[in-house]
Parts: structure tokens; sequence; C-alpha cells
């Protein structure tokens, strides 16, 4: 069954008011007492750990959905449950991370939001919702319809007001990485691509908050390479932002410049393709050719 642009319309407002319940009951815990918690998962601690909170926010935007599964014939995939495979034999699934960024979450730090989209089984995204508890800003997309900042177009390439800067957001883990030093040095090396004299770092925010901020410079990128290990992020961290980049008109791949497999049928990790996220092809295909020369490094 393919969805109409009515229906669409009616399933990307579910989305739209299953975030906002969930972001308004999140940002009445940041202040509350948050017992941590760890479950088994990708390698990295962000991957790993989760709270009440996370649980909670799930079944606000679970209960908000679920007339629309019946009533679309839909399936449904998120972070906190365990993977059905329903996702493979729907038309379409939810795909829902409840709150992206625990871990600037549990720091009261900026960078965390809920993340609801909706794919098809070829791995499309549909629609993408992004809800920002803390600045209280929602960032939306539908398939052909263009990509919205609360009620206004999102309007790109965004003017900087220093364009020699190449901004790269990471995760916090980034840092850490035993490759660090020959990545920043080979960018460094590689800046002229960009039309950059300067390169910024800047980590600390989770996947969906990454992506909408790179949204947000003229020159940025955020991405990880492709590794063995279960890493690299999940479905439900990516497949929101791949459609408001899509509608944006900002390149969303993976490393090698294809297409996201945000239905990959045997895992949720994306490390088997990496990912990249660009504010303009420049950019994107700079970042694929440091992939290149550094090939063999496991991030």
């Amino acid at each position: 069954m393919k969805l109409t642009d009515d229906q669409l319309i009616i399933l990307s407002n579910c989305a739209i008011s299953a975030a906002y319940k969930a972001g308004h009951y999140i940002s009445r815990q940041v202040n509350t007492s948050i017992q941590v918690e760890t479950k088994v998962a990708g390698e990295s601690l962000a991957s790993q750990v989760f709270t009440q909170v996370d649980l909670e926010s799930q079944r606000i935007i679970t209960e908000t959905l679920a007339p629309t599964l019946t009533m679309f014939d839909l399936a449904m995939l998120a972070e906190e449950s365990v993977d059905d495979g329903e996702r493979l034999k729907k038309d379409y699934f939810w795909c829902i991370d409840p709150l992206d960024g625990t871990l600037p979450f549990i720091h009261k730090e900026h960078g965390y939001a809920v993340s609801i989209a909706l794919v098809s089984r070829e791995g499309i995204p549909q629609i993408g919702v992004i809800y920002d508890p803390l600045r209280q800003q929602l960032h939306h997309a539908s398939k052909g319809k263009g990509a919205w900042i609360d009620e206004n177009p999102r309007i790109l390439p965004v003017s900087s007001s220093n364009q020699e800067v190449l901004k790269v957001f990471a995760d916090r883990s980034f840092l850490d990485y035993e490759t660090y030093d020959s990545i920043i040095a080979t960018l460094h090396e590689m800046l002229p691509m960009s039309g950059c004299r300067e390169l910024q770092v800047i980590t600390g925010a989770g996947a969906a908050i990454n992506a909408c901020m790179v949204l947000d410079h003229e020159k940025a990128c955020y991405f990880k390479f492709p590794r063995k290990q279960n890493s690299g992020g999940s479905l439900w961290d990516y497949a929101a932002t791949a459609c408001i980049y899509g509608e944006s008109g900002s390149p969303a791949t993976d490393i090698h410049g294809n297409p996201l497999d945000l239905n990959r049928s045997d895992s949720t990790f994306m490390n088997h393709r990496g990912i990249l996220f660009s504010s303009n092809q420049e950019i994107s295909e700079m970042v694929q050719q440091l992939y290149k020369k550094l090939k063999n490094i496991d991030m």
C-alpha cells in the first residue's frame, strides 16, 4: 500500500503531537533525580545508557501512535524495545528514539531530543520529526512537502558569519579515538577543498541534534566511519534527520555517498556503511575522500 499525501499529512501531525508530548514530559524531568542504567547495545557508552525517562518517553510516543498501526497497517521500531522484525514485512514503519542524546540529558547539557520517523520498507524516510525540549524547537519534514523549523520553512544554505571555519559536529567519544589525531591532521590538509582555513570540532550532543546543528551552518558536517563492531548509531538515530535533509536539499548519506540503509535487514546498527551528514555536496565529497585516505582506520 502506498500512502497518499493526505495520509502522510495525518501521520505527520500524529508524529508531531507525539514528539511534543514526550518532549514536554522530558522537560519536566531535567531537574529531578535520575537513575542511570545500562543495557546490552553497541560499544559506546552513549548506546548503552538509559533512564526511566527514556522508557516513559517511549511509552508516551508509542501510545500516541498506536492507533495508526492498525489504521494504516504500520510496524513500529523503537530503541527501548526488541526489534520484532515487522519493519521488514510492512510497507512502512515508525522509527523512534524517545530520548536521543541520553548522556547530555543526564549531564543537563544541550544535545538531547525526541526523534520520530516514518520509513518505507525500502528504507526511504517519509516523515521526520525532531523536537528539542531545551530550546523548544521543532524540526519536521514530509517527503515532497519540504522541511520546517516550527511553522517556518527551513531555508538553505544558511549564511554563516564566518565562512572560513569548517565545523565538525561529533559524538563526545570522538575525542577519545586513538585515531583522532590522524583524522584531524588529514582534515586540516584537505581544508582547501571546503574553502575553509580553520577547523572547529564540536562534541557533546546526540545524533539528532548534531545533524540539526550541521544545517545551521553553511560549512559543517557530522560523520562516522564504518567499523566492524556493532556501533555507529542505529536506524532510529538517523531516520528522522535523513528525511529533513532530503527535503532541505543537503546530503545525508553513508560514508561512500550512497543513500542511508535505513531498513537494514540483519541489524539495526549503522556501522556497516557509516553515516555522513553535510551542509553541502562539496563538504560531503571532501569527507568521502577523507575516509578513502584513512580507510584502514577503525573509528
